[in-house]
């Protein structure tokens, strides 16, 4: 659910489907090797209430904590100062749909917003390259 109010911008919001099933997709977001793969390195540990960190290389180490864990279908976490990063799966059959929420931003965000939203879907596609091999 897209929380934006007149001092926010809306979420960021991608869908992918993957040729991939649910558990290949799944542990590739949901454990630190797999996330290092197509995302960014980090000390990830798939327990809810952890904090890891996301290494963003010239933007530093960002604090980041598992908010949600429900495998293989919802991964949540926070990371930095208000984002919140969702994973959600969902099963096709022998492929899966792929939504990454990014949440939080305010107003003042406007630019990297924009450049978070184009990232996203370059990510995703990462994403889909790494689990489709």
């Amino acid at each position: 659910m897209d929380q934006t109010t007149p001092n926010s911008l809306p979420d960021i919001r991608h869908t992918f489907t993957f040729n991939a099933p649910i558990q290949k997709v799944w542990d590739a977001v949901a454990t630190s090797e797999g996330m290092e793969a197509w995302f960014m390195p980090n000390d990830f540990q798939p327990i809810e209430g952890a904090e890891f960190y996301l290494d963003a290389g010239p933007w530093g180490k960002n604090l980041c904590k598992v908010t949600e864990l429900d495998p293989p279908n919802r991964l949540s976490f926070k990371w930095a100062k208000s984002w919140v990063i969702t994973f959600e799966l969902r099963d096709l059959g022998g492929s899966t749909e792929f939504t990454l929420t990014h949440a939080g931003w305010d107003a003042a965000d406007k630019g990297p917003h924009t450049n978070m939203s184009r990232g996203w879907g370059e990510i995703g596609q990462r994403l889909g390259k790494y689990v489709e091999a």
